[in-house]
């Protein structure tokens, strides 16, 4: 993809640290509404990240409201979620739509080809250099500030961190300090193997989780996400010994990518001037399978924002975004923390299916999760006390 390179004393409406998802979905979003913006990335495009490469209904739909159309050639198609130990199963469909598995790469390369389309600025492998740190205190959001892009300076008015997990805007703007805040660490590996089911499979073990996500007729993703980060990620099969049977002889056809998966909530994501999204304004679980979707939400609501003259309501509705997803986050990460409450809780959700359908529902934001859990949470109770007792 072609580099752009910035003409000495440039002038950008909104300046967008790190051009990944999240920093692409900004610039689209920002120029959808006729807003100037330049993308400025370390890397070089196309960038891959070690993640589970699905995309729920939900995701696909936000992504096509920034002008990117997945069809059956850009990845594989899954119709559900399934929840697997080695005793019990039980399954889901999404309440409308399909997801889809897509290749990291491969869907940077769409969205990066949007925002060239949409009229961003992109410049790849290239360095930026903050204003002094007085700057981060001026509240006027007026104010044109001055950044330097490879040396040559360039001002602003807006400044989006989307530099991800361990943003440097986010520190420099003096929006770091958290919440909450705990780390998982993700490993994941591609085998060239038909997909055998129309789920995403997430395969429950003692130490973690093995998500599994087809995203191509011929090849399927594996993700081990774990507490510990000492794991051996050389026999990572040898926890799942089904999977291990299946996945047998399959040839291994990317290089294993490791990552962190933080769940965090910032307390502030924006000042006057300065904006976080993605990652970098915190995160919830990747249990959840919701980080994309969440931050091609946010692109949404700060590109509106940005219109309006003013970051507050982003605030607000970043804190609406992450509200359910760090629900569903923390409700999966007991099942995580507590093992033997795994076991019961597994036996239990395929003895009560219908519980494990509304939660899927309530995920997708058709349902109130508050409302399933009232009136399903206490026969799912009974079933965990009675029925996952001899688990």
């Amino acid at each position: 993809m072609q580099k752009h390179t910035s003409p000495p004393y440039a002038t950008t409406e909104a300046l967008i640290v790190g051009g990944g998802p999240a920093g692409l979905a900004a610039s689209i979003a920002l120029r959808q509404r006729g807003i100037d913006c330049t993308v400025v990335e370390a890397r070089a495009s196309a960038i891959d990240k070690a993640c589970g490469e699905g995309l729920m209904p939900d995701s696909r739909e936000t992504l096509a409201q920034l002008g990117v159309h997945l069809d059956e050639q850009d990845g594989h198609l899954f119709r559900g979620i399934r929840f697997e130990n080695s005793l019990h199963h039980v399954d889901a469909l999404f309440p409308r739509g399909a997801g889809m598995g897509v290749r990291r790469p491969h869907l940077h390369m769409l969205l990066a080809a949007r925002a060239e389309q949409a009229g961003a600025c992109l410049m790849w492998s290239s360095h930026i250099q903050l204003p002094a740190a007085d700057s981060a205190a001026d509240s006027r959001p007026e104010t044109c500030r001055t950044a330097l892009i490879n040396g040559e300076p360039i001002r602003f008015r807006w400044l989006i961190g989307a530099d991800g997990q361990a943003s440097t805007v986010r520190k420099w703007a003096g929006l770091d300090r958290a919440r909450t805040r705990s780390l998982r660490y993700g490993f994941r590996t591609h085998y060239r193997i038909a997909p055998w089911s129309d789920f995403v499979e997430v395969h429950w073990g003692r130490f973690g989780q093995l998500y599994v996500t087809p995203v191509a007729p011929d090849c399927v993703c594996v993700v081990y996400i774990t507490r510990n980060p000492r794991c051996d990620r050389t026999n990572i099969l040898a926890n799942f010994p089904e999977m291990a049977r299946r996945l047998e002889g399959a040839e291994i056809v990317s290089q294993q990518r490791s990552a962190v998966t933080a769940s965090c909530k910032l307390h502030r994501v924006a000042t006057d001037f300065v904006a976080l999204i993605g990652d970098a304004s915190g995160s919830a679980d990747a249990i959840t399978g919701e980080g994309l979707a969440i931050s091609f939400r946010q692109a949404h609501a700060l590109a509106e924002s940005i219109q309006s003259g003013s970051l507050a309501p982003y605030c607000r509705i970043h804190q609406q975004i992450g509200k359910l997803p760090h629900a569903m986050g923390e409700l999966m990460l007991t099942l995580d923390r507590w093992p033997a409450l795994q076991v019961r809780a597994m036996r239990a959700l395929a003895s009560t299916p219908i519980f494990f359908q509304e939660l899927l529902q309530a995920h997708m934001g058709q349902k109130s999760l508050a409302s399933v859990l009232l009136r399903r949470g206490p026969r799912f109770g009974w079933s965990l006390i009675t029925k996952g007792a001899h688990a």
